[in-house]
């Protein structure tokens, strides 16, 4: 064993992976559906990594936490300023109100308590669950005037109470939004209710089961066999599609079969005549029950044997040439309408990693990945009207990347000094904020500057937790006597600071802003960036429709709450 301690000091860099990897493995495991998650575990065995007192250079920590901020600005980027468009407006003023009451809760609880700058900090961090203010604030408290001693206690003290408060921060707030906030907006009961209201106002038409979103069906092929005598009076498969259409039905007509002989070029005047079989393609919710008006559904093998095409397609905002459609601002019914959607079913919505319900009056927003399923001939042309493959490319674009960090690491160090004062957005305020814009960007043009999902996944976590990692090293000489310090009077102010900003978000929603019951549930839970919580309210009352109001307010609580960490130091100081 002392081999291996040795061997740890001397080469810090398996430190780091060690403490990912045993703390990776433990945010896995769950208990009665609770875990700690990656980043938490990951301090904590860095914490006791720690122990050995390994030595890490400063250049790493960093590099690393400058990645994970410019992948987490570029992800909810285009969010960020498509909620800054009228109709966006009221989703932003909520999440700035929420996230302002977070900052002031914060503050005046670590003024009431006599935190110092780094427990403050710890507090803001754990309590909201925002694991990047370590480092914002960590960077903010290197540029005071304050001694290299003094320094150093501040930061390291701010792991220590990011650990208290982040469990009841995480599990609290589940709890809150989940339990709390349906009795907030008139009980369980009434918001099950104004959820299927809202879906059947929405185009959600697969019966009265409050549990099922239409969002979970997929695109499905069935064949069945005419026999239903409507096909006597000789009609053909464009009004055999307008009839379905009437009926609210989005189903097309993909193949024939005649006799022995398959039609596979389907055009709308193909005639329709009983003893055929025919295959209809189209979300399930809409084929299930057609063997009750066409006929018996049948299993033939030969005329499903026909290959399907699925594609995610980057959603691009505003028009790339004269005439050309962008379905940015438009709703799902808006663009099925379109020509170039004839035979193509939208299977899924994805917005900032997040799937959002597939409603006829569901808003496409630039930025948004849509899967398209049908035949290639009729998927490639929709794709192409609507943006581009995602990814267009599977290669991040490194200059981009690159300078991006630069320019906004730059404007970051910019420093006005008010009353001795610095005041600065730090390197880390400077990278989110150019994530922001460049991200932004790649959605308006998304030839330029592209970082595939898969690598923002890697930037996003090994940046954060390789930081995080680094963090509890350091730390870890002194965490134990810091924890002995902070105690259980910080998991109070933590429990404190995490309650009345949920409980008073949940209010102004419902009462002042007026959102629909399911909405004000995903605003809180995006305002205050907790995965958790918005997991927790859509199991709690059976609908997806929260997540509609999730997308926004997290673009903006994401941000200011990382900001915050900046603002915190500067308030305490």
């Amino acid at each position: 064993m002392e081999w291996f301690f040795d061997t740890l000091r001397s080469h810090p860099e398996i430190a780091v992976f060690l403490t990912l990897g045993v703390g990776m493995l433990i945010g896995r495991i769950r208990v009665k559906g609770f875990s700690l998650g990656a980043v938490t575990s990951v301090l904590l065995v860095g914490v006791l990594v720690g122990q050995l007192k390994i030595p890490i250079g400063s250049t790493l920590k960093p590099v690393a936490f400058l990645l994970f901020l410019f992948a987490i600005g570029y992800k909810v980027g285009p969010q960020f300023f498509r909620g800054l468009k009228k109709d966006g407006l009221p989703q932003v003023l909520f999440a700035v109100v929420m996230c302002l009451f977070i900052l002031i809760v914060t503050w005046v609880t670590a003024l009431v308590m006599g935190y110092n700058i780094g427990e403050a900090a710890g507090l803001l961090s754990g309590a909201q669950t925002i694991s990047a203010v370590i480092g914002v604030a960590g960077d903010t408290i290197s540029g005071l005037q304050l001694s290299q001693e003094q320094k150093e206690n501040f930061i390291n003290i701010i792991p220590v109470a990011y650990a208290v408060t982040y469990i009841y921060g995480t599990a609290g707030s589940a709890w809150i939004v989940s339990r709390i906030g349906p009795r907030i907006m008139g009980g369980l009961d009434k918001v099950k209710a104004a959820c299927r209201e809202l879906e059947s106002k929405m185009g959600h038409n697969v019966g009265d089961e409050p549990d099922v979103s239409s969002a979970e069906y997929p695109v499905v092929f069935r064949a069945y066999k005419v026999t239903n005598g409507w096909f006597e009076e000789g009609h053909n498969v464009g009004e055999l599609e307008k009839l379905f259409d009437s009926q609210g039905k989005r189903l097309f007509v993909e193949r024939v079969r005649k006799g022995t002989q398959i039609v596979e070029d389907i055009l709308p005047d193909t005639p329709l005549a009983p003893g055929d079989e025919v295959v209809l393609s189209g979300r399930r919710e809409y084929a299930i029950g057609e063997e009750d008006w066409i006929g018996a559904e049948v299993d033939d093998e030969s005329l499903l044997d026909f290959p399907v095409m699925q594609l995610k397609v980057l959603v691009v905002g505003g028009k790339r040439k004269k005439d050309a459609y962008s379905c940015d601002g438009k709703s799902v019914a808006q663009l099925r309408a379109e020509r170039f959607m004839h035979g193509v079913s939208i299977r899924s919505i994805m917005r900032m990693g997040v799937e959002i319900p597939v409603f006829p009056a569901t808003v496409i927003n630039a930025g948004d990945t849509l899967e398209l399923v049908g035949k290639k001939f009729d998927v490639m042309p929709a794709a192409k009207a609507i943006g581009y493959p995602d990814p267009a490319t599977n290669t991040t674009d490194m200059v981009f990347l690159t300078l991006g960090i630069v320019l906004g690491c730059l404007i970051g160090v910019l420093t006005l000094h008010i009353g001795g004062v610095p005041l600065s957005l730090s390197t880390s305020g400077g990278a989110l904020i150019a994530g922001l814009v460049f991200g932004w960007w790649h959605s308006r043009r998304p030839t330029m500057g592209a970082i595939p999902e898969a690598a923002l996944l890697v930037f996003n976590n090994m940046g954060l937790n390789i930081f995080i990692a680094i963090v509890g090293i350091t730390a870890g000489p002194g965490f134990v006597e810091g924890f002995r310090e902070v105690g259980l009077s910080l998991f109070i102010a933590g429990a404190v600071a995490t309650s009345l900003p949920l409980l008073f978000g949940l209010y102004i929603a419902r009462y002042w802003f007026k959102f629909h019951p399911a909405i004000a549930l995903g605003c809180c839970c995006g305002a205050r960036t907790t995965t958790a919580a918005i997991g927790a309210v859509q199991e709690a009352i059976g609908s997806s429709t929260p997540t509609l109001g999730y997308t926004v307010t997290y673009a903006v609580g994401n941000t200011l709450l990382i900001l915050w960490g900046v603002a915190i130091v500067l308030l305490i100081h």
